[in-house]
């Protein structure tokens, strides 16, 4: 049978395990990575859409979501730092951080733990989605 203390220590553990997952896709997201090898190495991934603009277009949006600040309550209700959407020229854009494990076959194991986890950056037209 569980105790309010035992909740209680559940709900701490988890929310370390955000501020901890929050700060390792914060740096995640700012790494000055280039874009070729970045996408070589599949720490990024950039959809048709969002290629077929060009260069310039990648680019930007890449810089958008480095830069990204806008979270709330819906749209990052784990305070993770793991999704946003932004507008850029004419576009709705979405990013996605998603956790695998080191092999890039499985879901991590343990997203907070970045010796299990690699990050993947996804940025999509939100018509893409």
């Amino acid at each position: 049978m569980s105790t309010p203390y035992d909740t209680n220590e559940e709900l701490g553990a988890e929310a370390d395990k955000s501020v901890q997952i929050r700060a390792l896709n914060d740096e995640f997201r700012a790494e000055p990575f280039l874009l070729g090898p970045a996408i070589a190495d599949n720490k990024l991934v950039i959809t048709r859409g969002v290629a077929e603009r060009g260069n310039d277009f990648i680019d930007r949006a890449v810089t958008a979501v480095r830069t990204f600040s806008d979270f709330t309550q819906d749209n990052d209700p784990y305070g993770e730092h793991d999704f946003g959407a932004f507008e850029l020229d004419d576009a709705k854009l979405y990013w996605k951080i998603d956790y695998y494990d080191r092999l890039l076959c499985w879901g991590s194991p343990d997203p907070a733990d970045p010796a299990e986890t690699r990050r993947v950056l996804t940025i999509l037209l939100a018509e893409e989605y």
